[in-house]
């Protein structure tokens, strides 16, 4: 099983994020997302952050519930949807009618652009979800891109236990943990409990689950048959 630790370059978290990955196991990282946004909205309570309102960097079309932070070049596009507690670091983008469910994190200069949904979830620096994205309860790394239409599953068929290489999570949803420099092609599906090595390259169409390793390319090979047209 990867850790992670081999999944994510840590050095490059932020120090104010870098305790969301202090675990072994990357899944472990969510209860600890959950505590974060818990924090973040006892903050915002304090000081009446709740809600829609005015604020830099949002497009006045964009609806916000709970709390959001968000540092310095974040910004939030028109007809974004989003339920807190978000947390968006500096140069996060989130476009045209994406939609965060908290607790969710954007590191530095990750970006969920038009159409994509994202689900308790924490995306590394510069990681990408442009276009029709589904991400629920991950762990993204730095750099990753996600082509259009890749889904990252969360949730089992018949709703048990999401196991990673046959080890118990405690968890029904667990999506994926997507090592540092990653790159996915459209339209393909990490099945839940997937872990996927630093820098590997998935193919467009691919469904991909259990633990891949660093450095790998898998490849999807669908039978195409042809045959003569008859009119």
């Amino acid at each position: 099983m990867l850790k992670t630790a081999e999944l994510f370059d840590l050095g490059r978290v932020p120090e104010a994020l870098r305790h969301l990955l202090d675990v072994e196991a990357p899944w472990e990282a969510l209860a600890l997302l959950d505590a974060f946004g818990a924090e973040l909205r006892a903050r915002a309570a304090a000081l009446g952050e709740q809600g829609s309102g005015a604020r830099p960097g949002v497009h006045p079309s964009a609806v916000i519930e709970g709390p959001l932070v968000m540092e310095e070049g974040a910004s939030i596009g028109p007809y974004a949807y989003l339920t807190g507690p978000v947390y968006l670091a500096e140069g996060a983008q989130v476009g045209h009618a994406a939609y965060l469910r908290g607790p969710v994190v954007l590191g530095p200069d990750a970006h969920v652009m038009h159409a994509s949904e994202v689900k308790r979830s924490i995306l590394l620096g510069g990681a990408k979800a442009p276009h029709f994205n589904y991400v629920g309860d991950s762990i993204v790394g730095h750099d990753v891109n996600l082509g259009a239409g890749v889904k990252v599953a969360n949730f089992k068929t018949f709703g048990d236990e999401v196991k990673v290489a046959g080890r118990g999570t405690g968890l029904r949803k667990f999506g994926a943990a997507i090592g540092d420099g990653v790159s996915i092609g459209c339209n393909a599906v990490l099945s839940p409990g997937t872990l996927v090595g630093r820098r590997t390259i998935i193919y467009n169409g691919a469904t991909v689950r259990g633990v891949i390793k660093a450095d790998t390319v898998v490849k999807h090979h669908p039978a195409l048959e042809e045959a003569e047209l008859r009119r």
